[in-house]
């Protein structure tokens, strides 16, 4: 079995995997605060509760966006799971070209789900993790990653606008029924919930312009379901998206 470790800004996810199919999957916060020991324990507190024994583990893979905790995260398996740990890069055997002016600068989440996305579900392709981010990842009709566009996420959205406008407050993620707010938060949600669907139409249909061949659509992260359901541009949800990729990139560069 690989354990996958997905560090993002805000969450981190373990998945336990065998093969590219995820048996269990945790989250925990991304805190910066957090030694190795201390997710250590969690991690094996996880184990025992699924009464999983950590001989069992064959290899331990990382994608991360937070370089900070990157250091912890190698530390951590190298005490609690024997494990050095692989680490998801730009610089690994990807089985595809980055279009990317610096290709260092492509996230390893968004190269782990450009990975698992052709091997699922073939190219061209286009993919959408709502996260504290919104990130579009483009593949083109050869499978190679070309680009995308990052913008801030739905909650990242929501929380901004209330610390740097003192009266508007923090809202809950809900869609209004009109176009048109009668309270302060309706307003808001209109303008980040409803308004995020319109501005992922928009960005689907001028990035399929530019594409060869009808892109699929794939949307993976926090919202991807709650989005998906507003939108008939989206053909497919998939949350494990990121931690299949760490796994086939992993038995990739297994020698």
């Amino acid at each position: 079995m690989l354990l996958a470790i997905d560090i993002g800004n805000t969450h981190t996810v373990f998945g336990l995997m065998k093969g590219n199919e995820v048996l269990y999957h945790w989250r925990i916060t991304s805190g910066l605060a957090r030694t190795e020991d201390e997710i250590g324990m969690l991690l094996m507190s996880f184990f025992d509760n699924n009464n999983i024994e950590i001989k069992n583990i064959d290899g331990v893979s990382i994608s991360s966006v937070v370089p900070n905790l990157t250091t912890i995260y190698i530390q951590m398996s190298e005490r609690y799971i024997k494990k050095i740990p692989f680490i998801i890069t730009n610089k690994i055997d990807l089985g595809f070209s980055i279009g990317y002016n610096d290709p260092s600068t492509v996230g390893a989440d968004r190269i782990c789900n450009a990975a698992a996305g052709v091997w699922k579900y073939g190219k061209p392709l286009i993919i959408i993790d709502f996260g504290t981010a919104t990130t579009f990842d483009c593949i083109d009709e050869k499978g190679d990653y070309l680009g995308g566009v990052i913008s801030p996420g739905i909650e990242t959205s929501i929380k901004s606008l209330h610390l740097k406008a003192a009266k508007l407050p923090e809202i809950e993620l809900q869609f209004p029924k009109t176009f048109i707010g009668r309270t302060t938060e309706e307003s808001m949600q209109i303008g980040i919930v409803t308004g995020t669907v319109f501005t992922v139409e928009a960005l689907i249909t001028e990035i399929s312009k530019e594409l060869i061949g009808k892109p699929l659509v794939v949307a993976t992260g926090g919202l991807a379901k709650v989005i998906s359901l507003r939108t008939n541009l989206i053909n497919t949800v998939d949350l494990n998206l990121c931690l299949e990729g760490i796994a086939l990139l992993f038995e990739r560069n297994k020698k």
